[in-house]
């Protein structure tokens, strides 16, 4: 199983990410003994050169609100590691900013995408390989607000795929540094609409127990931030 660390940056600063509340989120202090003081270069670093991680993913929160990318943190983080980058990102214009910034994957957000077709440009654009659709929820129920049909989880992840979304993420910001543990049941509903495609999971992971029940679930990877800065899942070497 892949184990991403999530870097939440808002006004330029490395976040905790809590219940998706993000006028209340607070700066990252340290991290596996590494103090952080809310660099998120630092907290990337510590991800990959005290964690072991080979992968990290930005949400840039500023940019899923409206505003623009943060090219200069994207970039930074970019040069530490292979980077997903999470910056409202729903037109093929944007995902190619992302990409040019150093981004390997953009991830295209169900809170922020206007329409599936918007999703196929952008797979058509940049490479369904580079394309991860994020099916955002809020305590199970879909961000979608652009979709009048009121469609499941399920039924939603099968039309990202439909649309050439190379992976798709899970991520239920209710869960976020709630230590609740992740929807199991639905993370395995979700895996069984689209079999042969890479789910993620993300929020509310709380340990190694969490990880070997996503990876149960079909899941192939995990996006984790408060487990790696507690100490709950150590080192990966």
């Amino acid at each position: 199983m892949l184990l991403i660390g999530v870097v939440d940056v808002k006004g330029g600063r490395a976040v905790h990410a809590r219940g998706g509340a993000r006028e209340h989120y607070l700066p990252v202090g340290s991290i596996a003994g590494s103090p952080i003081d809310g660099n998120p270069l630092s907290l990337a670093r510590a991800y990959v050169e005290r964690l072991g991680l080979t992968t990290l993913y930005v949400a840039d929160l500023d940019a899923i609100a409206g505003a623009e990318m943060n090219t200069k943190v994207l970039a930074g983080i970019a040069a530490i590691a292979p980077v997903w980058v999470d910056a409202g990102i729903s037109a093929p214009v944007r995902a190619q900013q992302a990409i040019n910034h150093g981004a390997a994957v953009a991830i295209v957000g169900l809170e922020t995408l206007r329409s599936f077709d918007a999703l196929a440009a952008t797979c058509a654009a940049i490479g369904s390989e580079r394309v991860a659709f994020s099916l955002d929820l809020r305590a199970g129920v879909p961000l979608d607000a652009g979709d009048p049909r009121g469609a499941s989880p399920e039924v939603l992840a099968a039309d990202a795929v439909a649309a050439g979304a190379g992976r798709v993420v899970l991520i239920d910001l209710a869960r976020v540094g709630a230590r609740t543990g992740p929807d199991f049941d639905l993370l395995a509903r979700v895996h069984l609409a689209i079999t042969a495609t890479p789910l993620f999971a993300g929020g509310g992971i709380r340990g190694p127990g969490d990880l070997a029940r996503l990876a149960d679930a079909g899941c192939a990877g995990a996006l984790v931030a408060s487990a790696l800065h507690d100490g709950s899942i150590s080192a990966t070497r």
